[in-house]
């Protein structure tokens, strides 16, 4: 057969049958007819000849390409694209070190479900086993953190391999999905057939089987008849697009709502009826209605570890229901009364739906009246106005000035902090929940603001965490994104450093990052990028407003007190209602003693439970 060239342009080949192309080629034509308009990467050998069809696919005007300053920020940007965005994040990267640099991004969409197909350049087959240069098999690396991958031996089989790709990444529990393709697999021309999106099913591929309807009622006579019921709603709802649903069920049946980490914003956190987050750094008002609740709904929730403290007093009183969409998330840490398995916010309609044909009356205002007192007693901490500016005040002001921002964090006591005190809508909050990557949050803002141009995006980062990705500044900078990063700068790696406090004895073991230290702003400046040092209260306003405000990318790096620990905490091995860093309750002031009705313990606590047996006081 005459080896003939390609199209010239994206029109030929949607007006061909068939027409003979290169690999390369035929990966981006794929990708193009399945939506994607942005690809974060970094090129390099291996991954040559697609990086010349990311040319031609530019050139052509259908595809923006983000050149990131490293392989594990372009994993992130395409993280905080598919979360902002609810498309699927798109990311390229090279063979060997390229591909080990973005393990780390694609655990992080893994452990928080996120939708991404990530692209790796590899050597040539007849080098694949040779130990060939930066050779690495990606493939095996990544079987545990992915939801599928491929190594793509013949080009013939790309369209075909993509729109299981994306298939796979978007449907049931989201995930990341990688293809591997050997340099020569991008180079050889063949006769190319278009795919068109979802035309090819995966092998032993199924989609959610609907919500049983016998299931649906059993959950809903529950939550009629319970008295002390809480919603607990984590990612699942937000990945789902649930929270109208949500919203409508919490309205009609009148149930307060937790939610995790992962599941901010989807309730209203302003409502009467939030109580916001749960677990390890969460409310006292929501680690006691989980203790106290004798119906627990989980939506979309997989009862993780810094949710549910000792797990064998986690809702020690209630029934389970368990609205979920994968089956190995049910019973898995807690044992559910009622397994609802489905789509969640299809779940939820139908519940509504069955909901909707009785007359609903329902039973909370007793349990809500309790909440409400909970909040009066145990709200966050306002933390005082004299001496150095605490970290809770910059979040507070960061609250009052921007609401409607996407917000990024990095991960430690500050993403604590943002999570307690920030109030986010659906998809407007972006963080490494599942496995806390510092340097998350940078490269998340960045893939946000190249997905929503004209929208506020915030990073709310640490000292310690913003230096995992500083490089990402130069992708920044070339773009010209608008982002604000806000350093929470209390010189160390906060959260390590509280827990050596609490239970090393203090001994600060290599956790001080005053010694070396950058100024960041002289940093930011160096890059092209706008910077404003805060280190006075009375500067603190006015300084954030004047920076949020600024149409350029913004560095602000807030000094704050050094010593300030992240409260309420649970510690490690004790249930949510054993926090410390409560206020004390006026009744419990001077030692005063109160005794368990319940069992007969005399107890002594700034808490109001029970050690013993875990009834309220």
């Amino acid at each position: 057969m005459t080896l003939t060239s390609s199209p010239k342009s994206v029109g030929e080949i949607e007006n061909q049958e068939h027409h003979r192309i290169s690999g390369a080629d035929a990966l981006m034509d794929a990708l193009r007819r399945h939506g994607v308009d942005t690809i974060f990467g970094y090129p390099g050998g291996a991954i040559l000849p697609i990086y010349d069809a990311v040319h031609k696919a530019e050139s052509e005007g259908w595809l923006k390409h983000i050149l990131v300053r490293h392989e594990q920020g372009g994993t992130h940007a395409a993280d905080g694209y598919a979360r902002a965005t609810g498309k699927v994040g798109v990311c390229f990267g090279t063979s060997g070190p390229g591909a080990t640099n973005l393990v780390t991004g694609i655990a992080t969409a893994q452990m928080d479900s996120i939708p991404m197909v990530v692209v790796t350049g590899q050597v040539p087959r007849p080098a694949i086993g040779t130990d060939a240069f930066q050779e690495i098999d990606i493939f095996g690396v990544t079987l545990p953190i992915v939801k599928h991958s491929w190594v793509v031996r013949d080009p013939s089989d790309l369209a075909s391999v993509v729109s299981q790709a994306f298939l796979i990444a978007s449907s049931g529990r989201p995930g990341p999905v990688l293809i591997d393709i050997p340099k020569d697999v991008g180079q050889e021309f063949f006769d190319y057939v278009p795919v068109q999106p979802g035309s090819v099913i995966p092998p032993g591929f199924r989609l959610p089987n609907n919500p049983d309807p016998l299931v649906l009622s059993a959950a809903l006579d529950l939550i009629e008849n319970a008295q002390r019921p809480l919603l607990y709603v984590g990612g699942g709802v937000i990945s789902a697009g649930a929270h109208e649903s949500l919203a409508v069920l919490v309205k009609r049946h009148q149930i307060p709502v937790t939610s995790t980490l992962m599941g901010k914003g989807a309730f209203d956190e302003c409502d009467p009826l939030s109580v916001g987050m749960l677990g390890m750094h969460g409310t006292a008002y929501a680690n006691f209605a989980v203790t106290e609740c004798d119906l627990l709904i989980a939506v979309g929730a997989r009862f993780d570890d810094r949710v549910t403290g000792k797990l064998d007093t986690f809702a020690p009183r209630a029934k389970v229901v368990h609205f979920e969409i994968d089956p190995a998330e049910v019973g898995k840490n807690r044992r559910p009364d009622v397994v609802v398995l489905g789509d969640v916010d299809e779940a939820l309609s139908k519940l509504l739906e069955l909901s909707e044909k009785k007359e609903v009356i329902p039973k909370t205002s007793s349990w809500l009246a309790r909440i409400e007192q909970w909040k009066k007693l145990y709200p966050l901490t306002l933390p005082p106005k004299e001496g150095e500016i605490f970290p809770q005040e910059v979040l507070l002001a960061i609250r009052d000035l921007v609401p409607e921002a996407y917000i990024t964090t990095d991960v430690g006591q500050h993403q604590m902090w943002a999570a307690q005190y920030l109030r986010n809508a659906p998809r407007r909050w972006a963080s490494s929940s599942g496995l806390g990557t510092m340097g998350y949050g940078m490269p998340a803002a960045l893939g946000i603001q190249v997905a929503l141009p004209q929208e506020k995006v915030v990073c709310i980062a640490g000292d310690a965490s913003i230096l995992m990705n500083i490089q990402e500044l130069g992708t920044i900078a070339q773009y010209q994104l608008p982002i604000k990063v806000v350093i929470v700068n209390n010189q160390w790696q906060g959260m390590v450093r509280q827990w050596q406090e609490s239970f090393y004895e203090e001994r600060y073991s290599s956790t001080d990052m005053l010694p070396g230290m950058p100024d960041f702003i002289a940093l930011a400046a160096s890059f092209g990028i706008g910077g404003v040092l805060i280190t006075e209260r009375n500067d603190l306003k006015t300084g954030l407003q004047n920076a949020l405000n600024d149409t350029r990318p913004m560095i602000i790096d807030v000094h704050v007190r050094r010593g300030e620990n992240c409260y309420p905490m649970v510690p490690p091995g004790k249930s949510n209602a054993e926090m410390v860093g409560l206020p004390a309750h006026p009744e419990l002031a001077m030692g005063a003693t109160r005794t368990c009705s319940a069992c007969g313990n005399s107890t002594v606590h700034e808490y109001r439970y029970c050690p013993e047996c875990g009834t309220s006081l």
